[in-house]
C-alpha cells in the first residue's frame, strides 16, 4: 500500500513537471526521478535482452576488430558503440550485461537478506550467549579481506558465475545484521513485544509478527545503498579475473577486456565503465532518498 501511494505521488509529479516546466527542478530535486529512470532502463534492458540485442554478444568477427562508434570515421551503424578486440559489438555485450549484473545482484541480495536479517533478529531478540557468538562471527567476517578470499576461492574452485554469486551473497550479509540487531534491541523492549510474551506467543512468532516488521525500514535502506556496492565489487572481481569469467557479457569482464586498448580504442572500456558508474549512482541517491523518506527526522527537514 505504502509502495503504491509513494509510486502515485511520483507519477502525479512527474506529470506536473511536465505541464509546468517551473516545477520540474523541485520535482527532481524532490524525487529520485532520475535514478528510477535509469534503473528501470536497465530492468527493462535485462528482461528484453534477446530481443533488443542486435547481435550476438559473444560472436566474433575480426573484420570489426577496434571498429569505432558510428559517429567516429570508420564507424558503421552495424556497431553503433564500436566493437572489440575480438569483433565482438559493444551495445550487445552492454545489453547482456545488464542482464548479468541483475541477475548475480538479486541472488546475492536475496541470499544476503534472507541471512542476514534472520541472524539480525536472533541476535537481538535473544542476546546473551547467541547474541555474543553471532555478533563476534561478524566481526571476523569483516576481518577477513574480500578480495584475497575471492582470488583464494578461485584458486581452489576455480572462475565461474556460481563462485561470484556465492562470494556476493557472503559479502552481503554482515552488515545487515549489525542494523537489524540494533533495531531489533530497541524494539523487543516495547509495550506490544511483552504483551505478545503474556499472550503466549513464541519467540519465533514474535520476531516474525511483531519485530520483523519494525526493521523493516532499516532492512529496504540499508539492501539498497549495499546493492551500489554489489555491483561495484561484481565489476571488481571481473577485472582481476577472480569474477565472471570472458566471454562471458558481464561489464567488468569488458573492463577487464578492454584495458590493453584504452590509448587505442577508448571506447571499448569508457561505455561499460559509464554503464557501472551510472547504475552504481542511480542506486546511491535512491538509497539516500529512501533512507531520508522512511526516518522520520530527516523528513522534517524537507
Amino acid at each position: 500500500m505504502a509502495g503504491n501511494v509513494i509510486l502515485r505521488r511520483i507519477s502525479r509529479t512527474v506529470l506536473s513537471a511536465i505541464v509546468i516546466p517551473g516545477k520540474a527542478w523541485y520535482a527532481v530535486r524532490r524525487w529520485p526521478i532520475i535514478p528510477a529512470i535509469v534503473l528501470l532502463t536497465m530492468a527493462g534492458t535485462a528482461i528484453t535482452a534477446p530481443l533488443i540485442a542486435p547481435h550476438d554478444p559473444i560472436q566474433q568477427d575480426l573484420s570489426f576488430r577496434n571498429a569505432p562508434p558510428i559517429w567516429y570515421s570508420g564507424g558503421t551503424s552495424e556497431h553503433i558503440f564500436g566493437a572489440d578486440h575480438v569483433g565482438r559489438d559493444i551495445l550487445s555485450r552492454l545489453i547482456w550485461g545488464a542482464r548479468i549484473s541483475l541477475m548475480v545482484i538479486a541472488v546475492a541480495v536475496m541470499s544476503g537478506l534472507l541471512v542476514g536479517v534472520t541472524l539480525g533478529l536472533v541476535a537481538g531478540y535473544l542476546g546473551g550467549l547467541v547474541d555474543e557468538l553471532i555478533m563476534r562471527s561478524v566481526d571476523v567476517w569483516f576481518a577477513l579481506p574480500f578480495i584475497l578470499i575471492a582470488l583464494v576461492a578461485v584458486v581452489v574452485f576455480g572462475a565461474s558465475l556460481q563462485l561470484v554469486i556465492a562470494l556476493l551473497a557472503l559479502s552481503s550479509w554482515a552488515r545487515l545484521v549489525r542494523f537489524v540487531r540494533g533495531e531489533a534491541l530497541s524494539l523487543k523492549e516495547r509495550d506490544y513485544v511483552a504483551l505478545a510474551k503474556i499472550s503466549g506467543a513464541s519467540g519465533i512468532r514474535i520476531m516474525i509478527r511483531h519485530i520483523l516488521p519494525g526493521v523493516m525500514n532499516t532492512v529496504i535502506v540499508v539492501a539498497t545503498l549495499q546493492v551500489g556496492q554489489l555491483v561495484l565489487a561484481e565489476a571488481t572481481l571481473s577485472f582481476i579475473g577472480a569474477g565472471i569469467p570472458s566471454p562471458t557479457p558481464a561489464w567488468g569482464v569488458m573492463v577487464s577486456d578492454a584495458r590493453n586498448y584504452v590509448s587505442t580504442a577508448w571506447w571499448t572500456a569508457f561505455f561499460p565503465g559509464a554503464a557501472i558508474f551510472l547504475v552504481v549512482m542511480s542506486i546511491n541517491f535512491l538509497g539516500d532518498w529512501m533512507r531520508d523518506h522512511f526516518d522520520p527526522r530527516l523528513r522534517q527537514l524537507h
